[in-house]
């Protein structure tokens, strides 16, 4: 086991400790979540994804999505494209209207809209390709400090790994940290992780890789350090209904080989659900909005409660906060919390799938032609 504290993750100026970073996930991360989670411990916290042709159409949507709360000392924001000089123009727009902090670039999404065009996780496997964008952004970034990130998968499927090359390629272009979600683009969120591949990643650079896939507990983020010895961790899934996670984390990368979880009961988890219906509310200025963008939260944060079915309907119904809170008094505070939930996936588990590429993806690896319509996507997010 670990003993001892976890150095911290450097980037850029800034020392990152404990050395974690909660993954940009749709609908997700908004500043009221990332708000809750700073709260709870210390880390990177990265907005939505953005579109890099919606950002430098300055399209009013994505814009609006760009939200940093005031106290938010470190913003992080992660980029998607798949046009080099789109990419470097969005990481200089960023700079110039001084957007971020930080900057990570999106090549691990699996979802199909993305890769059919040939972003996301496709993306790599076109590496002088991949070498452009990341090069644009990392000198688009230099004039004004900011560190540049990626972000990836192993490749799209077994028979197309590309995350040792790619890590290299972004290493060589100037990226300041390598993360690596150890499953193909095909296993979508299916399986479990490739630590292996997390650990031969690590073998093979000399900028610091971060590891990304089955942190369910702050046990895991320390068993995955020892396991692959990468120097930090990404957080996706883990989280969701569960914000207390990052303080889990940080206890854990604290204490190493004592660390012990502390578990919530059901009175601090209807409170954490009310704070977080709270930030909703007041960073979209709307309760009838706010409330209804914490409906799906509901289910991941009472997973395992013995909670009756009638009350879990009314609460993932709730139009106000009055509401809300009267649904909550109702729950038993002193319930414990579900064991057996633990170690257990939370939030997306779906079936391995085909990959959707452009046509003619997978005949040439060094094409640096961006995909036709692969740029049309302007709305953001």
């Amino acid at each position: 086991m670990l003993e001892g504290v976890i150095s911290p993750l450097k980037l850029g100026n800034r020392a990152v400790s404990p050395p974690v970073v909660l993954a940009p996930m749709a609908g997700i991360t908004n500043v009221a979540f990332r708000r809750l989670c700073r709260e709870q411990g210390g880390g990177v916290y990265v907005n939505e994804m953005i579109t890099t042709r919606a950002l430098v159409e300055r399209i009013p949507k994505t814009l609006k999505m760009i939200a940093f709360a005031e106290d938010e000392s470190f913003r992080s924001l992660q980029l998607y494209g798949v046009d080099p000089q789109v990419v470097g123009a969005a990481v200089r727009m960023v700079g110039e209207d001084n957007l971020a902090d930080h900057v990570d670039l999106n090549f691990g999404c699996p979802v199909p809209k993305v890769t059919r065009r040939g972003g996301g996780a496709a993306l790599p496997w076109r590496r002088q390709l991949f070498a452009r964008i990341v090069h644009e952004a990392v000198e688009a970034a230099k004039p004004y400090g900011i560190p540049l990130t990626v972000k990836m998968r192993k490749g799209i499927d077994d028979d197309h790994l590309t995350y040792v090359e790619a890590g290299l390629i972004a290493q060589e272009a100037g990226a300041a940290v390598v993360a690596l979600h150890a499953r193909t683009a095909e296993q979508r969120y299916s399986g479990e992780a490739d630590w292996d591949a997390i650990a031969t990643l690590k073998q093979a650079l000399d900028v610091p890789v971060l590891g990304n896939g089955d942190i369910w507990e702050g046990s895991d983020a320390l068993r995955m350090v020892e396991h692959t010895g990468v120097d930090g961790v990404v957080v996706g899934r883990g989280c969701l209904g569960r914000p207390w996670l990052f303080a889990d984390l940080e206890a854990a990368f604290t204490q190493g080989a004592d660390y012990k979880p502390v578990l919530p009961t059901l009175g601090e988890v209807a409170k954490m659900m009310a704070r977080h219906a709270e930030l909703l509310v007041d960073a979209l200025e709307d309760e009838r909005h706010g409330c209804a963008d914490f409906r799906k939260h509901v289910a991941w944060y009472l997973k395992g409660f013995p909670i009756g079915g009638e009350l879990r309907r009314r609460l993932a119904m709730i139009s106000s906060l009055a509401e809300l809170d009267d649904l909550l008094g109702k729950l038993d505070p002193a319930e414990p919390f579900p064991v057996e939930t633990l170690g257990q996936p939370r939030g997306r588990v779906n079936a391995p799938g085909k990959v959707s590429l452009p046509y003619g993806w997978l005949e040439s690896r060094d094409d640096v032609s961006v995909p036709s319509g692969a740029e049309m996507e302007n709305s953001g997010g």
